[in-house]
Formats: structure tokens, sequence, C-alpha cells
């Protein structure tokens, strides 16, 4: 899929400020440091492209989930730091976002000069996507850049607001490059082509995997979903988790899945716990005969290793959604084969994306992040794009004329 808005590369940016919107909401561990700059390093190119063509770049973000208050513990100060070590140079940074004092900053910059603003969501108007904090945020750029994919499917102020202050707004290559994959995968994907989606509730994904339905030659599924799977099937499943009001939808999702000619594949086995917290009596045991007093925790190995042969046949993979309750290291080796399997299959020329935050952790947790094709930035905005939806903050990007 072509991205039909113009790009950074298009903008004639020397000695201009560009007002870029970036995704640094990474996780900070208690002591204030950053313990996964994935996000950060995602958006350097664009940084660096623009840094190198003499703009002046005013970078903003959200962290986490002030609710519109300043929350000191939520400062994108740390960030600051970290991404002047990886630029090599020095970031200046401004202690609120749209203050008089952060605007004379702005003005201030020089050609090649970075500058990141406080969090966005200090500011309860960020999320409303109100017009006058939106005319105020644009007081700082001249142009606009969006490289901001994981807030891509929101109507806020610096994704969609602004973009109407602006007299030019460009995807930034982090955002051309998940909606060229991520794209790939609805429009002509090289088939075989198959999906893998895992996760708690099928409530969650139904509407992605509808839209997949179809293009999928096979669909695998796992995690704790599969228990509202085989539920649905009259099979019984101990006191594993499932979701009563998809019972109906995980029948009708077989009965479409046969229709439109994708092949459904069911784990044939799985690991039960008498714990969900740690192991306590795991095993291995069929689906067929899940226990009472047990929860399932994992997909088995025989699910492992026939799920591991199907995808060997695959030329397209696209990967959403732990298959067990990855966090727990018991419970964790269906979801780390799986990654492993994709990093094999990456080296080998198949086309691997992966999306959801639990997946691209299990990608990187298996030391195969450089060998998959794509780990998508954005667990909700991939959803919503692979549902068919159209992003707000793609939507407000200036149309490309040719």
């Amino acid at each position: 899929m072509k991205l039909n808005k113009i790009r950074v590369g298009d903008l004639d940016i020397r000695g201009k400020r560009i007002f870029t919107r970036v995704d640094f909401n990474v996780p900070l561990a208690k002591t204030g440091s950053i313990s996964d700059d994935t996000r950060i390093v995602a958006s350097l190119p664009t940084i660096k492209y623009m840094a190198g063509k003499g703009g002046r770049i005013v970078l903003t973000s959200h962290l986490g989930r002030p609710d519109g208050k300043k929350v000191p513990e939520m400062s994108l100060k740390p960030v600051s730091e970290r991404l002047a070590g990886l630029l090599g140079k020095p970031v200046a940074f401004t202690d609120d976002c749209i203050s008089a004092d952060a605007k004379k900053a702005t003005r201030g910059l020089k050609d090649g000069e970075v500058l990141l603003l406080e969090n966005l969501r200090f500011y309860k108007e960020e999320e409303k996507n109100d017009e006058k904090f939106s005319a105020s945020l644009a007081e700082h750029g001249e142009l606009y850049v969006n490289d901001a994919f994981g807030t891509a499917h929101r109507a806020h102020a610096s994704t969609v607001g602004v973009t109407r202050f602006m007299k030019q707004s460009a995807a930034g290559f982090l955002m051309e490059k998940e909606i060229t994959n991520l794209g790939r995968l609805l429009e002509n994907p090289e088939r075989p082509f198959a999906g893998i989606i895992g996760g708690a509730k099928v409530s969650d994904k139904v509407k992605m995997i509808r839209n997949l339905l179809g293009r999928l030659d096979m669909l695998i599924i796992g995690g704790a979903m599969m228990f509202t799977f085989l539920k649905a099937n009259g099979k019984t499943i101990g006191k594993s988790f499932f979701e009563e009001k998809s019972l109906d939808v995980a029948l009708e999702i077989m009965k479409e899945a046969k229709k439109a000619g994708t092949d459904l594949i069911m784990p044939s086995d799985c690991v039960v716990s008498e714990s969900l917290e740690k192991a306590v009596n795991a095993r291995a045991v069929s689906c067929e005969a899940i226990p009472d007093n047990v929860y399932g925790v994992d997909i088995g190995p025989a699910s492992r290793e026939e799920f591991s042969k199907r995808l060997g046949l695959a030329k397209t993979i696209f990967w959403n959604g732990p298959l067990g309750i990855f966090e727990i290291p018991e419970f964790s080796e269906g979801t780390l084969s799986t990654a492993k399997a994709l990093g094999k299959l990456g080296e080998r020329g198949v086309m691997t994306v992966v999306g959801g935050g639990d997946s691209a952790s299990a990608i990187s947790k298996a030391g195969v992040k450089d060998k998959v094709t794509h780990v998508s930035t954005g667990g909700g905005a991939s959803l919503e794009f692979l549902e068919g939806n159209e992003l707000p903050g793609v939507a407000a990007l200036t149309d490309r004329s040719v």
C-alpha cells in the first residue's frame, strides 16, 4: 500500500521550524530511567534527516496517562537525555509544551538543533483535540511532521488538530514504513499468507480477524482466546479464562473462515497449571481432555511443533498477541518458540510482520528483532489499520498531488 500523503523528504525544511509528533511513550523504571528505548530509536532516522537538512526540530510526545495534570514522574526529561545520547548531540528541553518560555525556546533554535517539549498530556485539551490548544501548539512550527504511528489512531490536538494551522503536514520515515509494511498484508501479500493471533480476548481482535479472513490462507489461534473457541466447540476447558459474550462470535468466525477459504488452526494441546501466578503441577494435556481443576496457560509442545511446521510453508506471516501468559517465564515457551520460528523464517526471506506490545517484546526477548521484516511500534494503531479503518493521524496529513 502506497501512502498517498506527502513525506518528510518532500519538504523544504532548511532554516524552518518543524513541529514533529513522535511517540516517546516509553516504559520508565521506578528509578526514572528508561527501560526500553525502542520507540525513541525508531524515530531517529526522521530526526537525523531533518537535522542534517538544516531543519530546526521541535519534538513533541505524550508519556503515560497523567490525565491532564502535571505529574513529575511522567516528565519527558529522561527521554531528552536518552535522545541526546543516541543522537550524539545536545537536545534542549522545556518544562512545558505551550508556555511563553517554551515558544521562546522554539524561536531561538538554530539550523540542525533539536528541542523536546514537555508531556502533551499534562493538558487535558490534548486528548480532546481542543482547537485553541492545537493553535497554540502550531505556533512552535512552520511545518508539521507526524512520525508517531502509535498514536495515529487517535484524533488528538497534536495528531489532527495542529494540522489545520500548518501549510504542509507530512509523514515521517517511521510512519511511512509502518503504513507500507502493514499495507502489504492487506493489499498484495505473497502467498501462502499465515496469521497468528493470540492474546486474551476474542472481542479485542474480532474486527481484525474478520477483515483478514479470505486474505489469509491459514489462521493460527493461541493465547487465552483459544479457550473461548474450544468452549464454543463444546470442549471442557477447566478453569481457563474465556469470554462468555464471544462464544457465538467464535462459532461465527469458524464458519466465516471455512467459507472464506482460510484454514483455521487450533492448538491440539496446552500447558495447564493449578495456579495462574506460578507453575503448580504444570503439564501438557490434550485440548480434548483439560481437567476441571486447572487453568490453561500456554500452548503445548505438540502445538508448538505443528505451528512451526505450518509456518514453514508461508511466504508472509503476521503475528499479533502472545500465545500464553508470556510475563510468567514458565508459561512463555509457546510465545518465545513462535518468536524464534519467525526469526528463522525472516532470515530465509519470508516477510514477517509483528504487531502488539507483547509480541514485540517476545521478539526482542528471543533475540530475533533484527531478523524479522517489521515490528510495529503501534499496538492499537496496527489493530485499527488491519481492521480496515482510516487512521485520523494519517488522514489529516497533506495529500500527495502525484
